[in-house]
């Protein structure tokens, strides 16, 4: 994996920043990140760690996996399977035990392209992709599975 990105990193959480029409002290306040450390982030000069990324993307109300990719501690194949997984479990029209035979599916036709499975499988909740976790309403089986989980989605170590 290669080494932390900070200078395009820092350039794209500005660039971010700016879209979403925030001073830099309003987005360290909704981040709970210091002014000055956001400061030097955006600058290039400090490596923030995965929790301050997955903070600011949570107060810029983008995907943790995208500031991972920018800082490089997460390459684009592993983004869009986290970023697929993430969407099938926040689905709310379907309740958990499809959610999980979807996903095992899904698994499969990776395998068999030869992409395989990563160690990213369990980490990934409906709170990682944004959006809120459906509640299982049952089905003629008597599954009646709950929320589909919170939690943060950690980056793979390589």
């Amino acid at each position: 994996m290669a080494s932390l990105n900070v200078g395009n990193l820092g350039e794209y959480l500005r660039e971010q920043r700016r879209n979403a029409q925030l001073s830099l002290r309003q987005l360290s306040e909704a981040a709970g990140v210091s002014n000055p450390y956001l400061s030097q982030i955006e600058r290039g000069l400090r490596k923030p760690s995965a929790d301050i990324l997955q903070q600011l993307a949570k107060a810029l109300r983008i995907s943790a996996e995208t500031l991972y990719v920018q800082a490089g501690m997460l390459d684009e194949r592993e983004r869009e399977e986290l970023e697929t997984r993430a969407v099938i479990l926040a689905d709310p029209s379907i309740n958990e035990r499809q959610k999980q035979v979807l996903l095992q599916i899904y698994e499969s036709f990776r395998k068999e392209n030869g992409l395989g499975t990563t160690n990213t499988e369990a980490s990934v909740t409906a709170e990682s992709a944004g959006k809120g976790a459906g509640t299982g309403s049952g089905d003629a089986d008597g599954d009646t599975s709950g929320t589909a989980g919170g939690g943060a989605v950690t980056p793979p170590s390589h």
